[in-house]
């Protein structure tokens, strides 16, 4: 399996989610922001950093580079695509994926491990059981996500919300569990289809034991087995 991963003036996570990927036993190669370009790739990634430095908002800009036709291409195919930190921001403006990300509360950059609880999705990247407590640091500025009331239940009714916030047993307090004060805890939501992922977690920093744990790994290797058309069950 081949991963293109998109390079933004500004990126600073491409060379952590390449070497995750290889890691992980699957090849991955740069795509630069100005390339027209995807075929002979199985997935895409937006990794994280400042795209064009943040300028009018978080990837309002990286969302008009020339590669973005080609993402909403692939994805209105249903190719995946997964849109990390900065990344998630790209799918917001792109309109890839509903909502936005605001300045964290308080206003204050965050940078420490979370936990966070899968729901129960659609999601072509998520695998593991809903209620499943993985460990994943964030590293951002603006990752407040937000959005209106009617899109909320739209996203609860059609499992799109993948990965929200939590206490280490999983548990989410009544004043909120999200280190940055998104609604309802949201850490990662998924398009109707579920083959478009967006998270303000790092999932390709925890894929080894010696640097970060390994339950981002879960993250890749579902979309490796799904494309494949490989049952998880054969996999274990």
């Amino acid at each position: 399996m081949r991963f293109g991963v998109v390079v933004f003036p500004g990126s600073n996570c491409e060379q952590d989610v390449v070497h995750a990927v290889r890691l992980l036993g699957c090849d991955a190669e740069y795509v630069w922001h100005q390339d027209t370009d995807l075929s002979g790739f199985d997935a895409v990634v937006l990794p994280g950093g400042f795209s064009y430095g943040d300028y009018l908002r978080c990837g309002a800009v990286a969302r008009f580079s020339p590669i973005m036709n080609e993402v909403v291409r692939f994805a209105d195919r249903g190719n995946p695509v997964i849109g990390i930190c900065n990344g998630f921001q790209i799918l917001t403006e792109a309109h890839l994926l509903p909502g936005a990300l605001l300045r964290n509360v308080g206003l204050k950059f965050v940078c420490k491990p979370t936990h966070l609880i899968a729901e129960e999705s659609v999601c072509h990247w998520l695998d593991v059981n809903p209620g499943t407590v993985l460990r994943i640091p964030v590293n951002h500025n603006e990752g407040n996500y937000i959005c209106d009331p009617q899109t909320l239940e739209r996203m609860k009714a059609k499992g799109q919300i993948v990965l929200r916030y939590c206490d280490a047993d999983g548990s989410r307090r009544p004043e909120g569990s999200a280190p940055n004060g998104a609604l309802e805890d949201i850490a990662g939501i998924c398009n109707e289809a579920g083959n478009v992922f967006g998270l303000m977690p790092h999932p390709e920093r925890a894929v080894d034991p010696v640097s970060g744990g390994i339950d981002g790994a879960a993250i890749f290797s579902a979309i490796v087995r799904r494309v494949a058309g490989i049952p998880e069950s054969v996999v274990q």
